[in-house]
């Protein structure tokens, strides 16, 4: 899917590269943003349930970006869908600019969260579900992106152990592995979560397909977890 930006311009996901090359500095951390790239646009493109126009719906789906350094394709996905100005872009990182080397709930248009300390954005995301729940709200979503090396943490293992058995259905999380967690997990990733009584898949995060329908797979009853495989990292 295309959409027509406030720069006037269509934009895809074949257009992401280029809007990721707006941002240049020396704290890009490159692997970390492109390594979510492809996940947050099958997300924004094809399964949230936000749009720059209900981005303070109370029924809205909840996106949080746990994975916060190196929000460079997050900043990308949020142009390309119209929350932000694609003119943004450029300033990345600078005194001025709203789109710091960490995404700022306040400054950036979308955000749900500020983030990028590691091990905040699952426990959050668990809060985020009970609240919902509590409302009576039952539509909304709340999906949130980390990275396999957070799970090096110990305030994650206290979210994936208490959202399974709380039943946390409208819990998602994708988890994008690209083998920089320092601990390796008997059986996987994917069966820590199981463990404590998730769903849980593990695609090739590169593969739009793939991911729409692990994102999309039933799971009555239970948190959801996907692990996204991508290349190792190497910086």
């Amino acid at each position: 899917m295309t959409i027509t930006a406030d720069d006037g311009r269509a934009h895809g996901h074949a257009d992401l590269p280029r809007l990721m090359g707006l941002m240049t500095g020396d704290e890009k951390h490159g692997p970390a943003a492109t390594s979510t790239l492809d996940v947050l646009w099958v997300l924004y493109d094809r399964v949230l349930r936000i749009t720059p126009d209900r981005a303070d719906d109370p029924d809205r789906d909840r996106f949080l970006l746990s994975k916060g350094h190196g929000p460079m394709a997050y900043y990308a996905v949020l142009a390309a869908r119209g929350f932000l100005p694609v003119e943004w872009l450029p300033g990345f990182g600078s005194y001025d600019s709203p789109l710091g080397h960490h995404p700022d709930r306040v400054l950036v248009p979308g955000a749900e969260i500020g983030s990028g300390s590691l091990g905040h954005g699952l426990p959050i995301a668990v809060g985020t579900a009970l609240g919902l729940r509590a409302q009576g709200r039952h539509d909304p979503a709340v999906w949130v992106l980390i990275g396999d090396a957070e799970l090096d943490e110990g305030s994650n293992h206290e979210a994936i152990a208490f959202a399974g058995p709380a039943g946390l259905e409208r819990l998602h999380t994708v988890v994008i592995d690209n083998s920089s967690a320092s601990h390796a997990r008997p059986g996987g990733i994917a069966a820590r979560f199981e463990a404590a009584g998730w769903s849980a898949a593990s695609v090739d995060g590169r593969d739009h397909q793939a991911l729409y329908d692990a994102f999309t797979a039933p799971h009555p009853g239970r948190p959801h977890v996907v692990v996204a495989r991508v290349e190792p990292k190497t910086s």
